[in-house]
């Protein structure tokens, strides 16, 4: 895979849409591998119990994503310094996730500012900035 450089990134600039099945065991095993053991996560009976219709995708689980479509765009040189993101709609299982960005800024001292979106059947998962460097 190739990398970009800081000089093939515009501003507005649209990244590659990304799908991203969301199942059951998407939603188990991030929790598992992000050491989330709360049984919202992975119970579906006590996730209703709790008022939620089903299980649903942890922040660390939908982190990931975000660093992942960023990272593929950019290639495997890119640095990512910041990721900074907001939940909303919960991840459900059976659903699809789809994620959409575009460059918002670069900066003289070489960052670029990505914004993101991951959105699913009942609205926006996730919104936010992710800020990264790329090599020259």
């Amino acid at each position: 895979m190739k990398s970009l450089t800081y000089a093939d990134v515009n501003e507005g600039d649209e990244l590659p849409p990304l799908d991203v099945p969301i199942t059951r065991t998407a939603i188990v095993a991030g929790a598992i591998a992000s050491r989330d053991y709360q049984d919202v996560h992975h119970d579906a009976e006590l996730a209703k119990a709790r008022g939620s219709k089903d299980i649903f995708m942890n922040i660390l689980t939908t982190n990931g994503w975000v660093g992942r479509f960023v990272t593929d765009w950019a290639g495997p040189s890119a640095i990512l310094k910041k990721v900074a993101i907001r939940l909303g709609a919960p991840n459900y299982p059976d659903d699809t996730m789809l994620m959409t960005g575009r460059v918002k800024s670069k900066s003289d001292d070489g960052l670029i500012e990505v914004e993101i979106k991951g959105e699913n059947s009942l609205g926006d998962h996730v919104v936010g900035t992710v800020s990264l460097v790329l090599p020259s």
